[in-house]
């Protein structure tokens, strides 16, 4: 008897909880119709009349207003507009609570939201990583109720993203810790992923004169610029930048700042005088991007769209292939223990040359093996390099039969080694570097610069102590030796470059 009270007790408690999965929409009806086709004619035609300057980069985030969208929809479609079209599969909303105040950082991370526009589903792996960084993150749905700086973010993402899953939070407390905290997360789970992007809303001035909101929000917008995270918390503290996101908006600014990405760009400015028509009492609404350069990715990606596609040293069947011989080869061998024999008669692949193969599970990296210097075909080196970067990396175990499925494949091509006189000549980021004196050496393919921000002296210190063994300052000796290359860099996540 006890038994079948318990499972009529779980029973229902499993269908309380799957009835609260899917949180409705509180503000359709009153902050934007609640008509789904009503709706979606609307956003697209913001979509539609939002001219956003063209990045050439990459966007890691967009700044986001989130009130009625006859207000602020004109100029939050810009940011949408800036992103839409590019290959990502979540979004990750950080916004605050505005009616609830708490103390840490609420995250909705199981079920659905549902919008007039459908229903769009919660990221809930993403979300665990994210909370699993710091206890002070937690499930808190109840704090995203009546909450417009995230709800007013999502039909936008549902427009512009078909199939996009979401991650919400929100800020409590005013307190730089929790910034830094969010910060950290969002660094950490999202280093190497380029399908996810993240929207800081914000509103900025509230009800001054037109004049006096153009005045003050241009301060704000120039502390956005100039990526001064830090003080436009101080700043806000103390009433010399308004902007109720602070937080969101600086916790985008350090996390972006901690992957690379160090520009700043205002794509649309306005404020409920220019959207509405009565300027006494205004609000400033704002969106922008923050992104880094394709300069930064990779000078040798900027010769090469400079000079057009025709420069690669591989076409697209040919990288294919070589993906494909990685992918079989590790399968062969991971699981038979047999490396797979290839016969390949294109030119191109049968060229020596050298090559890196990078394993990567879940965003992190896996293994990574290669050879510098050309010793065969390059579609041979391919396949010997996918199974030593599976079987043969000292820093990681041996890939299992269960994580094959699991790993996604990058490959670097390499160029020839070109010995330079001193550091002088290293362009970084832009180039490879091999480092080596006496019997130590160690490389960095190009790649790592960008993924990790580092400028040319942090790049060229860490590869001599942590790569090639050697003291920290060792490439400004004479005697040591530097050799350059560059790589042409694809995986079966598309081109890097």
């Amino acid at each position: 008897m006890k038994r079948v009270v318990l499972t009529i007790i779980v029973s229902l408690f499993a269908v309380s909880v799957f009835a609260a999965d899917v949180k409705k929409a509180d503000l359709a009806g009153s902050w934007y119709t609640a008509d789904g086709a009503e709706l979606e004619i609307l956003l697209n035609r913001y979509l539609d009349g939002a001219k956003p300057d063209e990045i050439d980069g990459k966007i890691f985030a967009i700044i986001s207003p989130h009130a009625g969208y006859q207000f602020s929809g004109p100029v939050a479609a810009y940011g949408f507009k800036a992103v839409k079209g590019r290959d990502i599969k979540t979004v990750v909303i950080i916004g605050f609570s505005h009616r609830k105040p708490f103390d840490g950082i609420a995250i909705y991370s199981a079920g659905a939201w549902q919008t007039p526009l459908g229903e769009v589903k919660i990221d809930e792996k993403l979300a665990a990583e994210i909370a699993s960084k710091n206890p002070r993150i937690r499930f808190e749905p109840r704090l995203f109720d009546n909450e417009n700086s995230v709800e007013m973010q999502v039909p936008f993402v549902q427009v512009t993203f078909r199939n996009a899953k979401i991650v919400p939070i929100s800020f409590g407390a005013q307190d730089y810790n929790d910034i830094e905290i969010v910060a950290d997360a969002l660094a950490a789970v999202l280093k190497g992923r380029d399908d996810v992007l993240v929207i800081a809303s914000t509103d900025l001035s509230h009800f001054h004169s037109y004049d006096e909101a153009n005045r003050v929000d241009k301060h704000t917008i120039d502390l956005i610029n100039d990526m001064k995270a830090k003080d436009m918390f101080d700043e806000a503290r103390i009433g010399l930048c308004e902007m109720c996101g602070v937080m969101p908006v600086t916790s985008a600014l350090l996390a972006a700042k901690r992957l690379g990405f160090d520009k700043a760009r205002i794509l649309k400015y306005a404020n409920s005088g220019d959207t509405s028509g009565n300027k006494r009492e205004v609000v400033g609404y704002l969106s922008a991007a923050l992104y880094k350069e394709s300069n930064q990715l990779s000078a040798v990606s900027l010769q090469q769209k400079q000079r057009g596609r025709g420069d690669r040293m591989l076409n697209d069947a040919q990288r294919k292939r070589l993906l494909q011989i990685a992918r079989e080869s590790i399968v062969g061998f991971v699981r038979d223990g047999r490396k797979k024999e290839f016969k390949e008669e294109d030119p191109v692949l049968s060229k020596p040359m050298g090559a890196f193969v990078t394993l990567h599970e879940a965003g992190e990296l896996r293994g990574c093996i290669g050879s510098m210097i050309a010793q065969g075909p390059l579609y041979k080196t391919v396949a010997n390099m996918a199974v030593e970067a599976a079987t043969g990396d000292p820093r990681f175990s041996r890939l299992s039969t269960r994580e094959i499925d699991k790993i996604d494949i990058e490959i670097s091509v390499l160029t020839p080694l070109k010995k330079v006189s001193s550091h002088e000549e290293v362009a970084i980021p832009g180039d490879g570097v091999l480092v080596r004196s006496g019997f130590r050496s160690g490389v960095y393919l190009p790649q790592v610069a960008t993924e990790t921000g580092w400028n040319k002296e942090q790049f060229m210190t860490s590869l001599c102590a942590h790569k090639a063994g050697l003291s920290p300052d060792a490439w400004k000796d004479p005697a040591t030796e530097i050799f350059t290359f560059q790589a042409e860099v694809f995986g079966e996540k598309g081109e890097k470059r």
